[in-house]
């Protein structure tokens, strides 16, 4: 075989080397740059916060691909990863964090969105409360729902306060409360302070406006109204929990996790809420300050389309 021959050979066995080569790198530059707009807000950091979780599965044969084609320059296959990972970084479980558990002088909650007209309240209620928190929060309360699991908690939770769609019910006595409109123009929220183990503390409970396409401002406007009395709030303790309608990674909640850290899950799954029968997104979490330790976990309760969120506080 001649020289000429040979190198047309060679060229012949390089080019969809090359293309593959070429088509990793189109790839990774474009997974950075979406995980990068993730953080612009309104609809496009939104839509890339919801997806953000399961770009991972793309980044896995993309390093592996890069690896058996091209090793010398896997390395850049690397930039979305790490990108990817600081995104997703409060997000991520903690696989040797053990099950919630309250512990001595700590505080045990729990929340769950019921689903308006699923007729599962008072279930969902009895399961959360035979779990031992302290603190119920219940989210998209109708009139049948709200009443049943006032009813189920009245002698084990005496302790209540209830506004439009949401209610907390506590083991401890509550010193104060207020309603919030948050700039919805109408109460969607409530703040309570409660006399809770370890000392007095500031309790949110939030079901934010509902997320569609082209109409979030209302949600928006909510998250971020919270945000400031969060801020505001100069309590040593604080808690905000609920249905957010948000993802962790949703720019609109960057006003209340500026103010206050998300409960970590265990595990090593996304623990995500919704929906139940094959949940795909956490929009339902626990916010906190002043605890120096917190776990979390979803938990099964009632026929709602929502799973609940259970934390353990401490410290």
């Amino acid at each position: 075989m001649s020289q000429a021959t040979r190198e047309q050979v060679r060229a012949r066995r390089a080019t969809p080397r090359r293309g593959a080569v070429i088509a990793i790198l189109l790839i990774t530059a474009a997974l950075t740059v979406i995980v990068l707009l993730g953080g612009i807000p309104g609809l496009i950091g939104t839509g890339i916060a919801v997806v953000l979780p399961w770009l991972g599965f793309a980044l896995v044969p993309l390093v592996v691909a890069a690896l058996l084609i091209r090793p010398r320059t896997a390395w850049i296959t690397a930039v979305p990863l790490v990108a990817w990972t600081m995104a997703l970084w409060g997000f991520l479980p903690v696989p040797w964090q053990g099950d919630p558990s309250a512990g001595d002088h700590g505080l045990l909650i729990a929340t769950q969105n019921v689903e308006a007209g699923s007729g599962t309240g008072a279930a969902s209620a009895r399961t959360l409360a035979d779990g031992g928190a302290g603190i119920l929060a219940f989210t998209e309360l109708d009139a049948d729902s709200g009443s049943a699991i006032a009813d189920e908690l009245a002698d084990s939770y005496p302790h209540a306060y209830r506004v439009g769609t949401v209610g907390v019910w506590s083991r401890y006595p509550i010193l104060d409360e207020e309603a919030l409109d948050l700039g919805l123009g109408w109460k969607r929220a409530l703040r309570v302070e409660v006399d809770a183990p370890g000392g007095a503390v500031s309790v949110y409970v939030v079901h934010a406006a509902s997320l569609r396409p082209g109409a979030q401002s209302a949600r928006d406007g909510m998250l971020s109204a919270l945000g400031e009395r969060i801020r505001d709030d100069k309590s040593a303790r604080v808690i905000a929990l609920g249905d957010f309608n948000a993802v962790s990674t949703d720019p609109a909640l960057s006003p209340i996790a500026g103010a206050l850290g998300e409960v970590r899950f265990g595990g090593i799954g996304p623990s995500f809420t919704w929906p139940a029968s094959f949940p795909v997104v956490r929009i339902d979490h626990v916010f906190q300050r002043g605890y120096p330790s917190a776990s979390g976990r979803t938990a099964s309760a009632g026929g709602s389309d929502h799973l609940a969120v259970v934390a353990a506080l401490g410290g």
